[in-house]
């Protein structure tokens, strides 16, 4: 089995040794640099599985090159974060990245979080491996409006033209079209799209929802005031 290949940026270090050597035991194989434009440099060239970018890096900010991965490729990308109340989190969410993890981490807390976001990738690198294309919910062309959902090939047209989302984006809308008009809280989109089995940051739910409708339309998703969202039929 091939190794999952991890993109890691880290600035400070005794944190991106250390975080090297614990990632190279739990099996995975990582490239480790130390400011943003090296980070670039290396997406760019060995196309790793995953990123690990933390936020505040010399050269280019973990947030911009998020920005500029995303540009170029859907790869997962977590973003590690010094305050877990800081505005950088919600910066970095913006930019697309699928989780953060906030520092100091405990070694657990990574992997959990690196093999969740693999397994909703459907990553050969994590548990689960091979799943994203068989447990979406639902099967076949669902319509609501101008939007069509294709749930088998894994495709979004709004109003003809093909609409391009990250695959959290797509586990995110695969929930709400499975059952338009009920209402999902964001505990459970926790739950079903990011794979926490405990609590979570609500803000991770929050930015995506709010990322998908400028990609499927403002009024698609409606919020519904102190228990979550829904899809309008």
């Amino acid at each position: 089995m091939t190794e999952t290949h991890v993109l890691f940026v880290e600035d400070d270090d005794v944190i991106r040794e250390a975080t090297q050597l614990a990632l190279e035991r739990d099996g995975f194989r990582v490239t480790a640099v130390p400011d943003g434009l090296s980070g670039l440099d290396a997406f760019r060239a060995q196309r790793p599985d995953i990123a690990l970018l933390d936020v505040m890096l010399p050269g280019m900010d973990g947030v911009s090159l998020c920005r500029r991965i995303r540009d170029e490729s859907t790869v997962p990308v977590i973003m590690l974060s010094a305050r877990a109340d800081s505005i950088d989190v919600v910066l970095g969410l913006e930019a697309g990245a699928d989780d953060y993890v906030t520092k100091p981490f405990d070694g657990s807390v990574l992997m959990a979080r690196i093999r969740a976001v693999l397994r909703r990738f459907g990553h050969a690198g994590g548990p689960g491996a091979g799943e994203q294309g068989g447990e979406g919910p639902g099967c076949g062309l669902l319509v609501f409006g101008d939007l069509e959902v294709d749930t088998e090939g894994m495709e979004v047209r709004r109003d003809g033209a093909p609409v391009a989302l990250t695959p959290t984006e797509m586990r995110l809308l695969l929930e709400f079209s499975s059952a338009p008009g009920t209402v999902l809280s964001r505990d459970k989109l926790l739950e079903r799209v990011w794979d926490y089995g405990w609590g979570g940051d609500t803000r991770v739910v929050d930015v995506h929802v709010q990322r998908l409708r400028a990609k499927i339309g403002q009024d698609r998703i409606e919020t519904v005031r102190g228990f979550g969202y829904k899809l309008k039929g």
